[in-house]
Order: C-alpha cells, then sequence, then structure tokens
C-alpha cells in the first residue's frame, strides 16, 4: 500500500494558509503543534488534519514564494479530491477566496483552483465516474 500521509508547507505566516484549509475542510482539525528551531531559526508549527492524512504548516519562512506564473522549481499545487465540487466552493467564497483558474472539466471530472493568503495553489478535483479509464483520461 502507498498513501499520501502528509505535505509540509513552511510559509511566511500559518495564519492565512489554516484559515484557508479550514474553510475548505470543515471536519478537519488541528492535531497538535508546538514551538522548535529549524536550522536554528525559531517556528511555530502545527498538523492540520484528519486521523489519516494532514497538512503540515511552519512558520517564518522567508523570502518572496514561488512565482506560479513562472517556470521555476518547486511546488506547483496541491490537488485533493472531493466529493463536492460546488460546496466547496462555496465555502471557500464566504470566507473570501476567489476562484483563480476554473480548470478543464471534461465529461468524468471537474476542477477548480484557489491561492490561499501564502501563495500557495490548490486544486480540487470532483470525479464523475468512478471507472478509472475515464477518470485518468489525457486527451
Amino acid at each position: 500500500m502507498v498513501r499520501l500521509e502528509h505535505a509540509n508547507l513552511v510559509v511566511s505566516e500559518i495564519e492565512p494558509t489554516l484559515s484557508f484549509l479550514k474553510a475548505a475542510f470543515p471536519h478537519w482539525r488541528v492535531r497538535g503543534g508546538g514551538k522548535g528551531t529549524w536550522s536554528g531559526k525559531p517556528r511555530e508549527w502545527l498538523h492540520f488534519g484528519d486521523d489519516e492524512t494532514y497538512i503540515a504548516l511552519s512558520d517564518n519562512g522567508e523570502g518572496a514564494p514561488r512565482d506560479l506564473k513562472g517556470h521555476a522549481p518547486g511546488l506547483a499545487h496541491l490537488a485533493f479530491e472531493v466529493s463536492n465540487l460546488d460546496a466547496l466552493i462555496l465555502r471557500l467564497e464566504a470566507a473570501g477566496h476567489e476562484i483563480t483558474n476554473p480548470g478543464a472539466a471534461t465529461e468524468h471530472r471537474r476542477n477548480i483552483y484557489f491561492i490561499d493568503g501564502n501563495n500557495i495553489e490548490f486544486e480540487f478535483v470532483e470525479y464523475l465516474s468512478d471507472h478509472p479509464d475515464e477518470k485518468n483520461r489525457y486527451d
């Protein structure tokens, strides 16, 4: 078995990304957190998720975030499968977030993109089929 357990994001401030994730995933919770140092620099950290999957957030990041329209190496976005894309869009828009890319819907998939307050892009995908050959079409 292979599954992604967590992603670890270093941000300037935790609150903008945590607020975004709370709106996207109201059933998730702060699992734990604390203070520490990383390479001699103080950081606060927390884990936000459920019992199986979470996003680790650490603050005190330095430098400008990756230009999402540029070609520099690094994280382009994180994608999550959701069961109700319309409900997720309503929650995020109610929390003040705007759609940044309407995605490329097909007959078997809908997707949408948002950028949080730390310039991290998130994609949300709703599959309209349970068949892998339909869900995973690349034409």
